[in-house]
């Protein structure tokens, strides 16, 4: 199979994803094909992360913690590697405290958070074949929108990676089931006004938004 070569964009605020395309680069050289295709079911618990005020107080605001859900389609590489397109949902929301600009404004912002990465997995151990099992290593690059549910403030769309440490065990058939823990990483880049449309609601900055996920998964081979 030929080398596939893909030209990311390079805006400033990629440099800190260099470590993870190269690590991607080497879990994904060319080799053979035989493994099967599939699709991953997810639910798991994600960790908060937060924002800073940017009202001059500096003060952490938090997301709440909460269900995440995702869904993974893979397609074989070789025996024990596969790539991955991810895409995942979380309903949160994020305590506002004195980012609150407008009298009024409630102490909480309801915020959706939906995740699209193109990454890979690759099994430590695989017995190989047409069922690759055992613990692997997976991440991803993509972008993650941000959508807030509040009056005055707008949905913002960054560049995001995440980075994998799981198990999976063969069930019957072509079915099997994973354990997994994934730590995510959304640039923000923003000095404040984060969410503002127009006038603003909120007074949010930051540099970077991290997230640790624990998370179950099925997946069914085709």
């Amino acid at each position: 199979m030929p080398r596939v070569n893909r030209r990311w964009p390079a805006p400033r605020a990629l440099l800190a994803l260099l470590a993870m395309a190269a690590m991607a680069a080497t879990l994904l050289a060319p080799q053979a094909a035989r493994a099967q295709a599939g699709l991953v079911f997810n639910a798991g618990l994600r960790s908060g992360g937060g924002f800073e005020s940017a009202d001059g107080t500096r003060q952490e605001l938090a997301l709440r913690g909460g269900a995440a859900y995702s869904l993974a389609f893979e397609w074989p590489y070789d025996d024990h590697r596969a790539w991955q397109v991810w895409l995942s949902r979380q309903g949160t929301r994020l305590r506002l405290g004195a980012a609150a600009a407008t009298p009024g404004t409630p102490g909480e912002m309801p915020l959706v958070l939906t995740t699209l990465q193109m990454g890979g997995v690759n099994y430590f151990d695989s017995p190989g074949g047409r069922r690759p099992s055992g613990p692997y290593v997976a991440g991803g690059l993509g972008l993650t929108h941000l959508a807030p549910d509040l009056a005055g403030t707008s949905a913002r769309t960054r560049w995001s990676m995440s980075l994998a440490l799981g198990h999976e065990w063969p069930l019957a058939g072509t079915v099997s089931w994973r354990a997994e823990l994934r730590a995510h990483l959304t640039l923000l880049n923003s000095e404040g006004g984060f969410f503002c449309s127009g006038g603003c609601t909120v007074f949010i900055r930051g540099d970077t938004l991290t997230q640790v996920e624990a998370l179950v998964g099925l997946r069914v081979g085709f």
